[in-house]
């Protein structure tokens, strides 16, 4: 009997350490997480490199941001195994990054008698995990807009994987000056007092960190919920994006622009980036509700497909607007930002190009359905060899009443020109 009770002990302290117990602290704790997690001194993978567990870095994050054998959206978890979506069967998790999964779902379908394949490298960005089947972009040698070199894109190309960047009690970013106590990515996050310090949101890169001669200005400033990879078919998943502040926080915009330079630069500017809504794109979104219908209302108008960063730096206050239980669904005002983000996924979409609603046909709903293989009518440009299941997956589960039942693309939330 006191065997097994320190069986039990031991097995609750390992599934602790990584984050899988509830009251527990999470594997990274906003930080450096214990070097064994990710290093192995006297096993490491066969033909790796610094000891990782993993034959690469991205493989060596996935061995626990996948789980083979996940039935749903699961914790921290950023990829579907292929087992768990075979044909007609969609990625499972619902992060508001994505889900990179969808990098390995190619459609084909055709329309007036030409084939068209949708590649799965189109979804998003193709990090390199060899020991979980994620490749090399086929197509782009370098960043769209930029230089990085997609043989070289990996997870640790965005966050840094050691979390030395942190956020002081100051709100200053600093990469030493005080102790890291815990994540600083969320609502329940604790306000670090004087001589403390919280990791910055995901870990992500900051001022100075360098990958493939692509350098980091700052941080961009967010909060999410603490419940956040989950599915939105009832409630909706608030991330608080915030403004940059000083200190070494950076905008949306330019933190991405790190790898993507020239989709900021003159001609290629194609779309306002960290640029202030005014009051007429403002009222607009709080007032479009769906394709013809302009009754809504700034108090529920966010919407989650269209998120925008607002004009606001105290991550105490995001903390309240960062929601999963439509109790802050306040829309825009005039001086909230269209970023990157508001378009895109960071990480991988159910669409081309990561966005986050379907471009590529004229109708995102059609006869009050998701379109599908399997939904009549069958309208192949509009379900682009999904199924209607695997279309409402990339909406993360929203039901098609949601939207007008012939609903145009989101571009409209900001200009309804539908």
């Amino acid at each position: 009997m006191i065997m097994l009770k320190i069986i039990v002990s031991a097995v609750i302290i390992s599934l602790s350490a990584f984050g899988f117990c509830g009251t527990s602290q999470a594997f990274h704790s906003g930080g450096v997480a214990e070097c064994g997690g990710c290093h192995s001194m006297h096993t490491p993978a066969p033909g790796g490199s610094f000891l990782l567990v993993g034959t690469d870095q991205s493989s060596t994050c996935l061995s626990c941001h996948e789980h083979a054998g996940d039935t749903g959206p699961s914790s921290y978890h950023i990829s579907t195994a292929e087992a768990d979506m075979p044909s007609g069967v969609a990625p499972l998790q619902r992060t508001p990054g994505g889900d990179f999964g969808w990098l390995k779902k190619t459609y084909s379908f055709t329309v007036r008698g030409t084939t068209t394949t949708e590649d799965g490298a189109t979804h998003g960005h193709n990090i390199i995990a060899v020991d979980k089947g994620y490749a090399v972009d086929p197509v782009n040698a370098t960043a769209p807009g930029g230089t990085f070199p997609s043989a070289q894109l990996a997870c640790n190309s965005c966050h840094d994987p050691h979390g030395q960047y942190r956020r002081l009690s100051t709100s200053v970013i600093a990469k030493a000056g005080a102790p890291i106590i815990g994540s600083g990515s969320y609502d329940t996050s604790t306000a670090p007092a004087a001589g403390q310090a919280v990791g910055v949101y995901r870990l992500l890169a900051g001022n100075g960190y360098t990958k493939a001669s692509a350098t980091f200005s700052g941080v961009p400033v967010a909060v999410a919920p603490a419940s956040y990879n989950r599915t939105e078919a009832v409630t909706q998943t608030r991330v608080a994006y915030g403004t940059s502040i000083a200190g070494g926080h950076t905008t949306w915009g330019n933190w991405c622009s790190t790898c993507h330079p020239r989709m900021h630069s003159t001609g290629n500017y194609v779309h306002p980036v960290d640029k202030s809504f005014n009051s007429l794109l403002a009222q607009t979104y709080n007032q479009y509700k769906s394709s013809g219908d302009m009754t809504g209302s700034t108090a529920t108008a966010y919407l989650s497909l269209v998120p925008f960063a607002e004009n606001i730096s105290s991550y105490a206050t995001l903390a309240t607007h960062a929601k999963s239980d439509d109790s802050y669904l306040t829309g825009a005002s005039s001086q909230v930002k269209v970023n990157c983000i508001s378009c895109h996924r960071a990480h991988a979409s159910g669409w081309e190009y990561g966005l986050r609603w379907n471009m590529e046909g004229e109708f995102m709903t059609y006869a009050g359905l998701w379109p599908g293989t399997d939904t009549t009518p069958a309208v192949p440009q509009f379900h682009r060899g999904r199924t209607g299941a695997e279309t409402q997956s990339a909406y993360y589960d929203r039901p098609a009443s949601k939207f007008a039942v012939y609903q145009r693309v989101l571009c409209n939330k900001c200009h309804a020109k539908d």
